[in-house]
């Protein structure tokens, strides 16, 4: 059962129009796929959509592609896509690993990176979405003066995230271990886990870097 729910997921993302196929071939191209030369933000691992979609139906003037590696989370984004009349909003179902073949240097003005795993094994420190690995990738398709904005509800990511950035050469511009409480909340778009986190009385922590 399960086996055939993941192939009729993968069939439903093959064949959306929602979701851009062989995105490789598009690298250096993007305005193509949205007709126009708005800048283009992307989201690394968007789960189902709520936040890039918001943002997209705030913001015309900007492109918005999401990233979601697991094509059964992806499938949920394509049903809410399905119901908003956006045309400002693309999927990709990539590993964020492999960004820079898939982007042009200086095609993206800006990443989102928001409650990301955080494989909290040492060991498996690489696989964070903020390690100077990844660090690396968002270098190779940033805009000169592109951002990076990072939010979690985990503590010790958040801890680590201060430490790894800047590791990787990059600057802190703002942060905070409280967002909602704070001068960066305003303009704030809430995900999914960040309206269950903080209902759960967790404090939501937010950076936002650049080189």
């Amino acid at each position: 059962m399960r086996l055939r729910h993941i192939q009729g997921a993968e069939e439903t993302i093959a064949t959306s129009p929602f979701v851009i196929q062989e995105p490789d071939q598009h690298r250096g191209r993007f305005h193509e796929v949205f007709g126009n030369d708005h800048p283009i933000r992307i989201e690394v691992g968007m789960g189902k959509g709520q936040f890039l979609m918001e943002l997209a139906a705030r913001h015309p003037e900007i492109n918005f592609i999401g990233i979601e590696r697991y094509s059964s989370v992806l499938l949920r984004a394509i049903q809410k896509r399905e119901q908003l009349e956006l045309s400002n909003i693309y999927f990709m179902c990539v590993d964020a690993k492999g960004l820079s073949e898939i982007f042009a240097p200086e095609e993206v003005e800006r990443i989102y990176l928001n409650f990301s795993d955080p494989w909290p094994k040492d060991r498996h420190a690489k696989r964070r979405l903020t390690s100077p690995e990844f660090m690396k990738v968002y270098d190779q398709i940033l805009k000169k003066d592109g951002t990076v904005e990072f939010k979690t509800d985990n503590q010790d990511l958040f801890t680590y995230s201060l430490e790894s950035i800047p590791e990787a050469g990059w600057k802190i511009d703002a942060y905070t271990r409280d967002l909602h409480h704070s001068e960066m909340a305003e303009g704030n778009v809430m995900t999914e886990y960040e309206v269950k986190f903080s209902s759960m009385g967790n404090p939501i922590c937010k950076l936002i870097a650049s080189r």
